[in-house]
């Protein structure tokens, strides 16, 4: 079975995205509208900007599906930038691949906080417009296209994922509330896709109706000051087998990969897996989760550790916070200087989001559901749904799950 993985391309401005999912098994239920249903999502939240009033994603399967079902091949998706007919800006002639460029101004005043420097830095352009199209965020709608392929998968054998919001800016839940429990013991009465669809219930995809009212208002005080907020969410995901990942390498260990593939998303920060903050200046006593034994089976009384262990999943809900920072596309200039003239100046107007916390927090839906379908084909894997669910259920069996 080859390892599962997928390549995007295409920029921001361009025609379209590009995406290709391969490892896929056959068998897995497909459709269209599972895609686009968790493209939608990934536009959900107040304070987004003025494109999401023009994109609106829908994905083309071009190759590896056939009666909604894979079948083994390399599965391809399209999805068109509406932005490149609908802009006003004039992007189909800013960004052709055809033709000189002849007549059109270069972008030459690099945004702080964002890529455009050091991508100029390091490709040597003498225009920013290249860094700022493949840097923007725009890529990780194909990249939730492509990691909707691994939820369904995951869907197959039980496996859920789910996120909310926790805080944006300085209003949100605190570390030590009661929210934790709530949410914790609705994930494991209805699974992790409970949490989302309750959140996805709020502006700001928080399961709190006041603090969602607070966020609202923070917002619009911030869009008035020209500003942006940066937040916080936690992703969980329920029904997951002991046994994913390992110690063995470096790069086996699940809660290393689950952090690599959040902080790969624009503007994540930091990642938080369990109480790996707070447990930090805990005492050990009140931090690991005691063990015990209950019908042949291991289980663990709390979930400090998120779920994971050594770098393997111990059966418990893999849980983990992204910490994205404020977004750097400010109303309110920054001083930047020219790169061709070298005068400090400061920074063009741009329309702008003023938060994508909400968003961000699907998009990390789809990156986790990613490396939890790869953990799981490369302990259970097959080159069908039907073999690879066979291999599970005699692994449990065996276990005694």
């Amino acid at each position: 079975m080859p390892a599962l993985r997928y390549l995007t391309a295409g920029e921001s401005h361009g025609e379209a995205l590009i995406g290709i999912v391969e490892g896929m098994p056959a068998g897995v239920p497909v459709t269209v509208d599972e895609i686009n249903f968790q493209l939608a999502r990934r536009w959900l939240g107040f304070g987004r900007g003025g494109r999401a009033k023009i994109e609106r994603d829908r994905v083309h399967i071009y190759s590896g599906v056939r009666f909604s079902r894979t079948i083994a091949g390399p599965v391809a998706l399209r999805l068109d930038n509406a932005a490149y007919a609908k802009d006003r800006a004039g992007w189909p002639d800013v960004m052709a691949v055809d033709g000189t460029g002849e007549g059109v101004a270069p972008i030459t005043l690099p945004r702080p906080g964002h890529a455009d420097l050091v991508g100029v830095q390091k490709y040597g352009f003498d225009d920013i417009r290249p860094v700022i199209d493949r840097a923007s965020a725009r890529e990780t709608a194909m990249r939730v296209a492509c990691c909707t392929l691994a939820r369904l998968l995951l869907k197959q054998v039980g496996v859920e994922v789910g996120s909310h919001v926790v805080r944006i800016g300085k209003v949100g839940f605190d570390a030590a509330g009661s929210w934790r429990a709530r949410i914790d013991a609705l994930a494991e009465e209805s699974g992790a896709e409970a949490v989302s669809r309750l959140a996805d219930r709020s502006e700001v995809r928080m399961t709190d109706e006041d603090l969602t009212s607070q966020c609202v208002d923070h917002i619009r005080e911030a869009k008035k000051q020209g500003d942006s907020l940066g937040g916080v969410y936690e992703v969980l995901v329920t029904g997951v087998p002991p046994g994913l990942g390992s110690y063995v390498h470096w790069e086996h260990r699940l809660g290393g990969r689950l952090a690599q593939a959040v902080l790969s998303i624009p503007a994540q920060k930091a990642v938080e897996i369990g109480n790996g903050i707070t447990g930090s200046f805990t005492p050990g006593s009140k931090v690991h989760d005691p063990i015990y034994l209950k019908d042949g089976v291991y289980r663990r009384r709390s979930n400090n550790a998120g779920g994971i262990e050594g770098g393997i999943s111990n059966g418990m809900p893999v849980i983990l916070r992204g910490f994205m920072k404020p977004i750097p596309t400010l109303i309110k200039a920054l001083e930047t200087v020219d790169i061709k003239s070298g005068v400090s100046q400061p920074t063009r107007y741009e329309r702008s989001d003023v938060t994508s916390v909400p968003a961000a927090s699907t998009v990390a839906e789809a990156m986790v559901a990613f490396v939890i379908a790869s953990a799981f084909l490369e302990k259970y894997g097959g080159d069908s749904l039907e073999e690879i669910k066979t291999h599970f259920a005699a692994v449990r069996a065996q276990a005694g799950a």
